[in-house]
């Protein structure tokens, strides 16, 4: 028997339907929800012959783990076939990309802190290179609490070409870095962005470094030089999201 979980938000949901469209078992719905996303949602299922079920607002809660965003939909997938690419991901977006690129990040509990700040903060996927990476691992999932299956969690085999192919589909990239000579609060970017975060303690590799196309770095205040990276990672895409249109 295969296992299921359940993923929620119109995005990743219709990012499911259009690419992985067997791997949804059925689809949960607010039955006030009469909007032009729910009647896009409605339309891809039913070219996909995914059920949809009207249900109330407590059920829809109790789903999606209690207080989470589900913004109304959330749908019931087989965990063995949950993959999706970059270009997946990027292809269904109706916004300016918001992207969260881990590089070389070794702990577990911090890649699964990262997955739930990256969905609070409605981040579109998180990219983490394929080897020297922790990995999506039990312990990861556990810790991000339901973000794991919200949120597209990307591998890659070469991250320098991954952030070069970004590039040119016109996604600024900025790194993080504590010698940056920019800071995270007076820095200027465009709406599309991925931010790098590199590993615990080591930072970014040399070759991530040098293809960002800027650095920032984050105010150190007191007596500490570093902070955590899931921490670093709230900080940063917190005043990415702020300055984003409402």
């Amino acid at each position: 028997m295969s296992q299921t979980s359940f993923i929620h938000g119109f995005h990743a949901v219709i990012a499911k339907l259009r690419h992985q469209p067997d791997a949804i078992l059925e689809i949960f719905i607010a039955a006030d929800r009469h909007d032009a996303r729910a009647r896009d949602l409605l339309k891809h299922a039913e070219l996909h012959s995914v059920r949809v079920v009207p249900v109330d607002a407590n059920r829809l809660e109790g789903m999606a783990g209690g207080g989470r965003r589900h913004q109304g939909v959330v749908a019931r997938v087989s965990t063995e076939s949950r993959h999706l690419s970059l270009d997946d991901v990027l292809d269904t977006l109706e916004e300016p990309p918001f992207l969260l690129i881990l590089d070389g990040i070794q702990d577990p509990h911090n890649l699964g802190a990262c997955l739930r700040v990256a969905d609070a903060v409605g981040v579109h996927a998180v990219i983490a290179p394929k080897d020297r990476a922790v990995g999506l691992t039990q312990t990861a999932i556990k810790v991000a609490s339901g973000a794991a299956e919200s949120v597209p969690y990307i591998t890659v085999t070469n991250l320098a070409r991954t952030l070069r192919e970004l590039k040119e589909r016109d996604i600024r990239i900025i790194g993080t870095d504590a010698e940056a000579k920019e800071d995270l609060y007076t820095a200027e970017w465009p709406q599309a962005t991925a931010w790098v975060l590199g590993a615990e303690g080591d930072g970014m590799r040399r070759l991530t470094r040098e293809t960002c196309d800027q650095l920032v770095t984050i105010p150190m205040l007191g007596s500490v030089q570093s902070l955590n990276v899931s921490v670093a990672a709230g900080v940063c895409l917190y005043e990415a999201r702020r300055r984003l249109p409402r």
